[in-house]
């Protein structure tokens, strides 16, 4: 991807070699099937509904929780007049990236996305469609290297300036409770008072989703996830003040409810003091 092919008001930071294997499945490119994305494989869709048969809800999850992401960014943006965003755990492109959510309503709104997957890097061209007022940037990093991120993040953001900070779906990479802490709050110390955190996971809560969730991890396929409890993933947001309705439901957070059912996945929006 050459310097001339990245429109303007955007930036790609560090880009390694790419290469795609499609003969073996793609956690990325699984996520995409069950979102009803085109960016897959016969093999992905295959271990996606393997995934499926064990449990059944991790499509409504997968649904539900872009659902999620596309509220809280639009509060952010609206509501609490946010203008800046870093999205670690980008994932591949679909409808409604967070930019340009956030654009739509503030067209000059600045995101850096993040992801540590190069398959997320080959699509992120994407990513990168900011508006002329604002500008997006894309980081080959892994979260579990907050610094690294920080300080590239820093060419696009003013880390002086209220940011969110999106982790939706991405903590469950680093399974070692105390590492998975520290980066969260390294990252969030970088932020100054009036900051955001959105935070999102799946939870062990429902049995058929740990054994869906165990078989993946035993299959190396992909790279092992762990699931958390609800405790856990409300200790993320410990320390910032809640913004209502709280940790919830995936389709309870400012949305409809979507029913009764469980998703088996929770988000919040926690505001910095």
């Amino acid at each position: 991807m050459s310097d001339d092919a990245v429109p303007k008001g955007t930036s790609m930071t560090h880009e390694p070699p790419i290469t795609i294997d499609t003969t073996a499945p793609h956690a990325a490119r699984i996520w995409n099937y069950w979102l009803g994305g085109k960016d897959n494989y016969t093999v992905d869709r295959e271990a996606g509904d393997r995934y499926r048969e064990t449990y059944p809800g991790i499509v409504d999850m997968a649904r539900t929780g872009r659902g999620f992401l596309a509220r809280a960014v639009g509060y952010l943006a609206g509501e609490a007049g946010i203008r800046q965003f870093l999205d670690i755990g980008t994932g591949l492109p679909t409808a409604d990236n967070t930019h340009e959510i956030a654009q739509r309503i503030a067209p000059e709104s600045r995101i850096v996305y993040v992801d540590n997957d190069p398959l997320v890097l080959a699509h992120a061209r994407a990513l990168l469609t900011s508006t002329p007022e604002g500008a997006t940037d894309y980081l080959h990093a892994d979260v579990r290297d907050p610094r690294r991120v920080l300080d590239h993040a820093a060419s696009t953001l003013d880390f002086s300036r209220p940011t969110a900070l999106l982790l939706l779906g991405v903590m469950g990479l680093v399974p070692d409770d105390d590492v998975a802490r520290s980066v969260v709050a390294e990252l969030l110390s970088a932020l100054p008072a009036g900051s955001y955190l959105v935070f999102g996971d799946a939870t062990n809560s429902d049995t058929a989703l740990v054994k869906a969730q165990d078989h993946y991890n035993d299959s190396g396929a992909a790279q092992p996830y762990r699931l958390r409890s609800a405790e856990q993933i409300r200790g993320f947001l410990r320390g910032l003040e809640l913004v209502p309705p709280g940790l919830v439901e995936y389709p309870q957070w400012r949305g409809d409810g979507g029913g009764t059912a469980s998703v088996g996945a929770l988000g919040g929006v926690g505001v910095k003091g």
